[in-house]
């Protein structure tokens, strides 16, 4: 890009082209329509770990059997990281409205499903689908914010996501207390198809369009992260996700099942603890965009991270601590592994999403989800192979989740600090344009005076 870095990072920190006015409403639809595929893809993608307890049952499976279909439906990542390519080179917004037009599709065929198999296919393709359009929505937040409200608007999106996330939680204990299926958590999910229409009203793509008729948006290969500009990057960033994917996999994915069919919870009890968490825990949400701004993204991460582990770890291994309500503790200290959480991931979208040019943005946080399923994947299988030579799933589960104290040590200590960058310069966009044998998207048809 042509502008100095003073000017800022996205067209609108330089001259504005449109009154103050019209630009504050696209910013502000911008948020909105990225906010909306959040609560949506937070409901959606929560259903199977909620309904866990009553899918292991239709489709008659035991605890390892639950734990190996959980781990297929891991492999969607691939085709998370195949749409994330493809948004590096079409655009985030195809990739968006894409994957919210076919995942209402696939989700009434996942209440249809009769058996493990199909069900877990119809998973693996709304998780694909979702993953992609999310990975979009983060990127295009990146390119289209103004420097200082790129970690407000990260901490946006994830509040969004909890939200919808939580919603799940509430629906449960009504559809089980009038006698209906757990199949009827995915009603919100086929409705979301109405959802096209408002979205691609309010999102633009004028960033990356402009990018892309400038040629700074290239014919990437895949393996370009970790070019030497940024493979100290890219490594630290698939080693956390390596091992924040297995604690975490292990710790989210099992949490409702522990509550109820191991710690003995009812249904309601559960839901109300687990929703007493989100909503507590999306405190954390603002505060993780405060401390992104005010200490750096980096020290969000590792120190807050850090710290979230703790939390998890203390709702496995001490549910009923020498304490004399101890609902109230297990309530205590899942609160204060999802504020801790909630902190952890504004720091680190906003961090992910201004190390890499555009034409890598959404192919890293691709690689990041690749690594993701691999290990979700082996955490699963390591979770049903454990289980019985470790005493049972609480305890395998409180074993994996001190991997994440690891990942947090290694984010702050090999991760660069991005706070107050403009995104080119913190995205070193000068010295990857240097680099040679890249061809760009625009024509190099000869231009006539």
């Amino acid at each position: 890009m042509d502008k100095p870095a003073a000017t800022g990072d996205s067209p609108r920190d330089a001259a504005p082209a449109a009154p103050p006015g019209e630009s504050l409403r696209a910013i502000a639809a911008i948020i909105a329509a990225i906010v909306i595929l959040q609560v949506y893809q937070g409901y959606t993608l929560s259903i199977s770990g909620i309904a866990s307890p009553w899918i292991s049952k239709s489709f008659d499976l035991d605890q390892s059997r639950l734990a190996q279909l959980f781990a297929w439906m891991s492999v969607s990542a691939f085709g998370s990281l195949g749409l994330s390519r493809w948004a590096d080179r079409v655009g985030r917004r195809r990739i968006i409205l894409l994957s919210l037009f076919l995942s209402p599709l696939f989700s009434l065929a996942s209440a249809l499903a009769q058996g493990p198999i199909s069900f877990a296919v119809y998973q693996i393709l709304i998780s694909a689908l979702l993953g992609g359009s999310v990975t979009s929505g983060i990127a295009l937040l990146a390119e289209e914010l103004p420097v200082k409200q790129r970690a407000r608007g990260q901490a946006a999106a994830a509040t969004a996501s909890a939200v919808g996330g939580v919603l799940g939680y509430f629906v449960i204990p009504v559809l089980l207390r009038l006698g209906y299926s757990w199949r009827w958590l995915f009603a919100p999910s086929v409705a979301g198809i109405l959802l096209v229409w408002p979205v691609a009203r309010m999102l633009p793509e004028t960033e990356w369009q402009e990018q892309r008729s400038k040629g700074t948006v290239t014919k990437s290969r895949i393996y370009d992260v970790f070019n030497p500009i940024y493979r100290r990057r890219a490594l630290a960033l698939i080693v956390t996700a390596a091992l924040s994917t297995v604690a975490g996999t292990a710790v989210n994915g099992w949490l409702y099942y522990e509550a109820v069919s191991i710690i003995g919870l009812s249904p309601e009890r559960a839901s109300t603890l687990v929703v007493s968490g989100m909503l507590i825990g999306m405190v954390g949400f603002p505060i993780g965009a405060w401390s992104s701004e005010r200490f750096g993204r980096v020290p969000t991460v590792a120190y807050f991270g850090g710290a979230a582990w703790l939390g998890a770890i203390a709702f496995y291994w001490w549910p009923n601590v020498a304490f004399s309500w101890a609902f109230l503790w297990l309530t205590g200290v899942y609160c204060w592994f999802k504020v801790g959480s909630s902190i952890m991931t504004v720091g680190a979208n906003a961090s992910a999403t201004e190390l890499f040019p555009a034409a890598l943005r959404s192919t890293m946080m691709g690689w990041q989800m690749i690594t993701g399923a691999v290990f979700s994947m082996l955490a699963q299988a390591m979770i049903a192979a454990l289980i019985h030579p470790l005493g049972g799933l609480t305890n395998v589960i409180g074993y994996l989740a001190l991997l994440g104290l690891p990942s947090a040590v290694i984010f702050g200590m090999f991760i660069d600090e991005t706070r107050g960058l403009p995104l080119k310069v913190a995205a070193k966009e000068d010295e990857w344009e240097r680099v040679p044998h890249r061809t760009t998207l625009v024509s190099h048809a000869p231009q006539h005076p």
